[in-house]
């Protein structure tokens, strides 16, 4: 390459794919296609059959070295279709770190689905809970997948945060009157120290973002698995009040496995605080569908 790659830089389409060609032969000629530039990866679709990720910062290394240890073996146990890292690279002429390639997973982020579409994925989605959560600890430590250390459902430290972002979010005219009132009822309900020791192998970060749904709009796919951690179930349980609706609860936690009010209000108290989060997120990217598909999400789980 005549020049290295810069960690202050986003890697070039075409040192990507020269790296790629280089690791995997197999991939000859690699026709490359940018889908996206976020904060931690540079992603490209490969040969229209696998996308493939570079991280753009070391934080972003940690994560992708979590998902190759731990998906190849949770890829053939899911009962939905989960990235599988079969190509995992190496740093390589000037780009410093390692980067992994996964087969596409079809299907596209949920969008104006009605609630007959969202009620598909309440049997799907339990069972994929239940077989995540189900996943050994102490294999999963032997992984070397973390603990959680920043506290997601440190509800004395988050509710303020979440306070600030809903009045944020008020000033901007994204979320109405109707759903302030209806939070600020919730966060009543909420003790500071509501907290509970259960543990399991979480996915950590699991909202409207990271899901796929097929053509009728039920899920096909769960992405970005960098979040993933030892921690509390709730902040996965999470999706139970931010994407379905409230007429599926009582099924998903048949098929689940019923949960106390203490882990189900933790639940509901996560879908509330990552979707005003991402209500403000997409109204920083100017991003209308995220902000539409964010206060749905807002409004089911105040439900």
């Amino acid at each position: 390459m005549s020049q290295p790659w810069s960690p202050e830089q986003a890697i070039p389409i075409e040192h990507a794919g020269a790296i790629i060609e280089k690791q995997f032969p197999e991939l000859k000629p690699a026709k490359l296609q940018k889908l996206g530039e976020g904060f931690d990866n540079s992603v490209f679709m490969v040969n229209d059959q696998y996308v493939f990720r570079f991280p753009r910062r070391k934080i972003a290394v940690e994560l992708i070295e979590t998902e190759t240890r731990l998906l190849p073996g949770l890829a053939g146990i899911l009962p939905i279709p989960v990235p599988n890292p079969i190509f995992q690279g190496t740093p390589d002429d000037g780009y410093p770190w390692p980067f992994a390639g996964y087969p596409i997973i079809k299907g596209q982020p949920p969008s104006l689905l009605t609630e007959e579409q969202r009620l598909q994925s309440v049997a799907p989605l339990a069972r994929f809970l239940r077989t995540l959560h189900d996943y050994p600890i102490e294999k999963a430590k032997q992984l070397k997948i973390p603990f959680d250390e920043i506290g997601r459902l440190g509800i004395k430290m988050r509710k303020p945060r979440l306070v600030e972002n809903m009045e944020k979010a008020k000033h901007l005219d994204i979320m109405h009157n109707g759903l302030v009132e209806a939070l600020k009822h919730f966060l009543q309900t909420v003790p500071d120290d509501l907290s509970d020791g259960t543990q399991a192998l979480v996915h950590g970060d699991l909202h409207i973002r990271n899901i796929l749904v097929d053509d009728g709009g039920k899920v096909s796919g769960i992405i970005d698995w960098g979040d993933t951690h030892i921690g509390h179930p709730a902040v996965d349980l999470s999706m139970a009040y931010s994407f379905l609706p409230p007429k599926g609860r009582m099924e998903f936690f048949q098929i689940y496995g019923d949960m106390n009010e203490t882990i189900k209000k933790m639940a509901r108290f996560k879908a509330i605080y990552t979707a005003v989060l991402l209500l403000l997120y997409g109204h920083d990217l100017r991003d209308s569908d995220l902000v539409r598909e964010s206060q749905t999400s807002l409004q089911l789980a105040l439900q």
